[in-house]
């Protein structure tokens, strides 16, 4: 049965659908209805008589993009189907593929997955520009149209070192042919810019914005231009502001009314989602942050009170048998079912470990780390094996694609075997020859070029790897790229059970890992138990939420030079545990260990302290006490049964 529109629009939300063209902003807390509220904004629209194609609903996820199509399709009002609803990032490319801007400007939209972009940082350091930390601050802010501030003005870079970094970045990604996916709004704000006349500046007369506090300056600014002749509405929340590496910060939705003049305000605090007793201690857990503006959530009479416990285990391995043990007995005796439990994790190796030991329960559990499928270090053979394999199949796919090229050229050496890349590149912008064209010369002994015997010797392993490959197509090549029997692989053989089609080729394989490694999106609707991270579980419900291995120096895990940028990373993952304890409708267990073995914690940036032999001890997280005295008592993991 379709919705109907104005179903339970009272008080707040019913303001909220009925406001005039001013611009809006929405605070809205976790669990308050903001994408209600959102909706029956555009139901009001179009019952009104709104154009549907001239609604933009903009989301920060595909996943939140999904589900915003979904529910506007059910409201039984007619074109609801037709409002157009996404991301930033597909709304850009959008933008600039109509405007045929790429083509123009000579750019390739081939993305750069976030392994491939080590090997640009290694080529672009230096002396001058600094080294691979340095570059990577520097990229982020390039991805953020240099606007590293709410208060910045995205545009050109003005520091000397940063307009140095642009130029040699663009110099990269032109010869190699690629573009960063956070390029996409960059772009399309120097268009809109320099374009007043372009039609996409008044291709609608509503903007509606999800989760505004996520979006950088940037993305801010594509949006104010989109909204020239259109009402501009945005729904957030300052509190659940988490992806500061990006360069959103939560002062995006605080001080929104300082640049859109007549601003109309709706708060929306009434938590229809947790119950009483979490409410309770997510209150007192958020306001020890200081950069917020003073307010807290309050409970519907109708939430229960809820359950909450604190445990300890000696070590992950036990958390991960008793933590799986705990729910298989909670879904056993019919207090849950398995789609409603969400376990999340700050490492992916502790959530595989709740996944596994699930598993052999007989409790089905996917793990969604599949942005971590191509982890590892590029420069070390032994725990790289994803990435070449992946690296293998796009030069399968397509044996031109530069990118690729030089990540097999460098797998493998401490320099990523930057000087011979170097020495090649020169030689293909002097001759304006193609790397693999160069590279096949130089294999057949038609050509030297000095510098270039172990680019050569790495080609023709890749030729004989490619020759053994050719010819496969559908299940015979996932086995041959990404075998069976083979844990590195796991996760890219679940990927590839997402192709529709049974006899598919290099390319569509290829593609269709991108997207899902890019733009993943998490399933709602499910019957099996779903095991992410903190930031993952943005906008989902449980009624049984895990967050396992809550030790200090993983949650929070504290980064920054100064102790002002220190200061602003412990808000912000304040506000991460924040959002993760939210998520449950009924039960909240915090997991923390007593040690971690010590290699395990250097490979994954844990910060431990003293032990004995290969572990480390460490300490259950601080956020805990900032629970408030509500919180139970931590007990022996062993006895929570």
């Amino acid at each position: 049965m379709p919705r109907h529109w104005d179903h339970g629009l009272v008080g707040p939300a019913r303001r909220i659908a009925e406001i005039d063209h001013s611009p809006l902003r929405v605070v809205a807390g976790p669990g308050t209805g903001k994408t209600f509220a959102l909706i029956r904004r555009a139901a009001r629209l179009l019952r009104e008589g709104a154009p549907p194609h001239r609604i933009l609903a903009c989301t920060f996820t595909r996943t939140a993009a999904r589900d915003l199509r979904r529910e506007l399709s059910q409201l039984g009002i007619t074109g609801a189907n037709r409002v157009h609803a996404g991301t930033i990032h597909a709304l850009c490319f959008g933008i600039l593929s109509k405007a045929e801007v790429l083509e123009i400007t000579g750019r390739s939209p081939r993305p750069l997955l976030d392994f491939e972009i080590r090997f640009l940082l290694q080529d672009l350091s230096s002396d001058q520009l600094g080294g691979i930390r340095d570059l990577g601050k520097r990229l982020h802010a390039f991805n953020a149209a240099w606007a590293r501030l709410q208060s910045d003005e995205p545009g050109w870079p003005i520091d000397p070192i940063d307009r140095n970094f642009h130029t040699a970045l663009l110099s990269w990604l032109i010869f190699h042919q690629a573009m960063l996916i956070g390029e996409l709004v960059p772009e399309t704000l120097r268009y809109l810019r320099n374009n007043p006349l372009s039609p996409d500046r008044r291709a609608y007369d509503h903007v509606l914005v999800d989760e505004y506090q996520d979006l950088n300056r940037a993305e801010q600014e594509v949006l104010d231009l989109l909204a020239t002749v259109a009402s501009l509405s945005v729904v957030g929340d300052e509190d659940q502001s988490i992806y500061s590496f990006k360069f959103a910060h939560p002062d995006g939705i605080a001080t929104f009314d300082q640049t859109h003049p007549d601003t109309h305000d709706e708060v929306l605090s009434e938590c229809r989602r947790c119950p009483t007793l979490i409410v309770e201690m997510a209150n007192t857990l958020i306001s020890h942050n200081r950069i917020r503006q003073p307010r807290q959530l309050c409970c519907c009479e109708q939430n229960p009170a809820g359950e909450a416990l604190v445990v300890q285990w000696r070590n992950y391995e036990e958390e991960a048998e008793g933590v799986a043990e705990f729910i298989r007995q909670r879904i056993a005796d019919g207090s849950v079912d398995a789609g409603r439990v969400l376990v999340l994790s700050p490492r992916r190796q502790f959530g595989y470990a709740v996944r596994d030991a699930l598993t052999r329960k007989a409790v089905n559990a996917h793990s969604f780390f599949y942005e971590e499928a191509l982890d590892g270090n590029p420069k070390n053979y032994s725990n790289c094996h994803a990435q070449m394999a992946f690296t293998l199949l796009t030069l399968l796919a397509n044996q031109n694609d530069r990118v690729a090229l030089r990540c097999w050229s460098g797998f493998g050496s401490p320099t990523l075997r930057k000087a011979g890349w170097s020495v090649l590149i020169r030689y293909c912008e002097d001759t304006g020859d193609a790397p693999y064209e160069i590279l096949h010369r130089l294999s057949a002994g038609e050509l030297s070029i000095r510098g270039t015997q172990q680019l050569v010797e790495r080609f023709n392993h890749l030729q004989d790897l490619l020759n053994n490959l050719r010819g496969l197509s559908g299940q015979n090549l996932v086995d041959a790229l990404f075998p069976v029997n083979q844990a590195w692989a796991v996760s890219l053989r679940i990927l590839t059970g997402r192709l529709d089609e049974n006899d598919f080729d290099a390319e569509a394989l290829r593609d269709s890992l991108r997207v899902s490694i890019t733009q993943p999106e998490l399933p709602t609707d499910v019957e099996y138990v779903r095991i992410m991270s903190l930031h993952k579980s943005k906008g989902l419900t449980a009624d049984l939420v895990v967050i396992v291995v809550c030790i200090d120096g993983l949650i929070p895990l504290v980064e920054g030079d100064t102790a002002a940028e220190r200061d602003r990373s412990l808000e912000e993952q304040r506000r991460l545990f924040y959002v993760a304890v939210t998520r449950t409708t009924n039960t909240l267990v915090l997991s923390s260990v007593a040690e971690l073995p010590r290699d395990l914690a250097h490979r994954i940036g844990a910060r431990v302290r003293g032990g004995t032999g290969r572990n480390a001890n460490t300490i259950a997280s601080r956020f805990l006490s900032e629970l408030g005295p509500i919180l139970p008592a931590s007990v022996r993991g062993d006895t929570i049964w």
